[in-house]
């Protein structure tokens, strides 16, 4: 078996945390190991190994498994992820859903639950996350002692004036909203927050087509439209979380109107919304993403326009973001339904020039996501596990009290 090289450990005394979770990455992403091989993989010295693998077992985040035999001397004994080790919720919030999940340690699924809401401002929508939360955990009836804390998605961007909270494609009354503060008071957990499109680029990491990747793109089409950057094996947010807010870019100068005050935004040809609006829908707040479906089968005139009119905004957006990030691959996904990804997908060739255009290329320029509805949500419930055992997701988590 080849074995997947992975960030390297220190044997600082002081770095004990980080090389925890080093040696869980390890095994999260070769499966069981021996303590040799984990020695091996993360340049840790072999008693460095011994020690943290005895927390972590003690601690129940490993388990050991059947001894390995090898050629000389004792069997070597492989440890794995105790998926009853750790679990996270993952909360998600938007326009018209309120998605909450439970995850265990080696992310398989252990509860979900949706709740149907219309915009909710914050007054409406923290009690409803924090009984989302409860709920959570009644029905998956795990340990609360293992609960590792709540990651949220939500629509970004965060703190900016002129864009937060401002227009259909954004969530009322958030600007400056202390949104994990809030939530960890009345649900005593800790709460760790992304933009939706960074949660997404987690989720397809863990989940979907980008598991193999180290650089990639995740364009998130939702009522808006965002950016996830996963760089070089790193999470990109940016100084202040706002990373990829590629939406509010101008693809047509002098084009349609944004309630950011700009014109010729890119999400005004790109989202539901801009779909919505295309078709002038009697109520584009209440609009379902199930319609889009519908009127892509039934071979709708005005749908069809509508896509026609987005391809050349979306394929000059993939330009501007192969030509700045050299990305492997650009990921399209979000809560437009699939099949009209698949479209927009469809009809983008020829994509234009770019850094990416070479004939040695391993991966498809553009790929249509496959880990579903939930990216972001099952994105989310990851961020409390990655912040306590990948130390390739910097994440700040307070403790658990």
């Amino acid at each position: 078996m080849t074995l997947k090289k992975v960030i390297s450990g220190t044997n600082l005394e002081q770095a004990k945390s980080h090389n925890r979770r080093v040696v869980i990455e390890a095994i999260r992403t070769n499966g069981a190991l021996s303590r040799a091989a984990i020695a091996r993989l993360t340049a840790l010295s072999s008693q460095t190994i011994s020690n943290i693998v005895e927390e972590l077992e003690a601690a129940g985040l490993l388990r050991p498994e059947a001894t390995l035999k090898g050629a000389r001397g004792q069997p070597a004994v492989p440890y794995s992820i105790n998926p009853d080790g750790g679990y996270s919720i993952g909360l998600q919030l938007d326009h018209q859903l309120a998605v909450g999940v439970v995850t265990d340690l080696s992310g398989t699924l252990r509860a979900r639950i949706e709740r149907n809401v219309d915009r909710p401002a914050p007054a409406e929508a923290m009690p409803l996350l924090a009984a989302l939360s409860s709920d959570l955990i009644a029905t998956s009836r795990l340990e609360r002692n293992r609960l590792l804390g709540i990651g949220m998605a939500m629509p970004g961007p965060f703190g900016v004036e002129g864009m937060t909270s401002v227009g259909p494609t954004a969530l009322p009354g958030w600007q400056d909203f202390p949104v994990a503060d809030e939530l960890e008071r009345l649900t005593g957990i800790a709460v760790t927050v992304e933009n939706d499109a960074t949660a997404a680029a987690i989720g397809e990491r863990l989940y979907g087509v980008a598991r193999k990747l180290g650089s990639f793109v995740y364009l998130f089409i939702g009522t808006g439209l965002g950016a996830g950057l996963f760089l070089d094996g790193h999470l990109y947010k940016g100084s202040r979380h706002n990373a990829g807010e590629i939406g509010h870019i101008i693809v047509r100068p002098g084009g349609l109107a944004c309630d950011c005050g700009k014109r010729g935004c890119l999400e005004r040809y790109v989202s539901l919304r801009a779909a919505y609006d295309r078709l002038d829908l009697p109520d584009p707040d209440h609009a379902s993403p199930d319609l889009l479906e519908k009127l892509l089968a039934s071979g709708d005139i005005r749908f069809e326009a509508w896509l026609l009119e987005a391809v050349e905004p979306l394929r000059q957006a993939i330009d501007v973001l192969e030509m700045a990030l050299d990305p492997e691959t650009v990921v399209l996904g979000g809560f437009m339904p699939l099949p009209v990804i698949e479209a927009l997908a469809s009809r983008l060739e020829p994509l234009h020039l770019s850094v990416s255009a070479t004939s040695a290329r391993a991966t498809p320029r553009v790929l249509v996501g496959a880990a579903g509805k939930d990216t972001s949500v099952l994105g989310a419930a990851a961020l409390p596990i990655f912040s306590e055992t990948n130390p390739q997701f910097d994440v700040l988590q307070k403790p658990i009290v």
